[in-house]
């Protein structure tokens, strides 16, 4: 699935997720990579991508968890560490949710090397739109 550039892994990575697809996941992360993701009651840890792929797709998303779509993507460069923000729709049993998560990762030649992925939890995709709350600090 990956095309070795350290430009696709990620992108890689979240088509891995939304496709099921196990091989894809873990052809983009490198042997010893170094894994931290935070769910909404969770700190996950992996430091091989066998448990990267048993985080991703064995806990955070079931069996009967169907990404119907990817609904957005973002990228932006942090000194040395890339960021790639993504939402994904769902269609769980119970109805269809929505989820977005944050990962902040570093590759080398054999892949992503360094991931830290932050989650905002499953939410139940109501079509209502709440508006954002103002800021609570000054604007620049």
């Amino acid at each position: 699935m990956t095309s070795g550039s350290s430009d696709t892994y990620a992108r890689d990575f979240v088509a891995a997720i939304a496709a099921r697809d196990a091989a894809g996941l873990v052809s983009v992360l490198a042997p010893g990579v170094d894994f931290l993701g935070l769910t909404p009651r969770r700190l996950w840890e992996a430091d091989d991508p066998a448990g990267v792929l048993d985080i991703v797709l064995g806990h955070w998303f079931e069996p009967n968890d169907r990404v119907v779509g990817i609904a957005e993507m973002t990228e932006s460069v942090v000194a040395d560490t890339r960021r790639l923000g993504y939402r994904l729709d769902l269609e769980l049993p119970r109805g269809p949710y929505v989820v977005e998560q944050q990962a902040y990762y570093r590759t080398d030649e054999r892949g992503i090397a360094y991931l830290r992925i932050l989650c905002s939890g499953f939410r139940p995709a109501t079509g209502v739109v709440v508006d954002p709350p103002a800021p609570r600090w000054p604007e620049a």
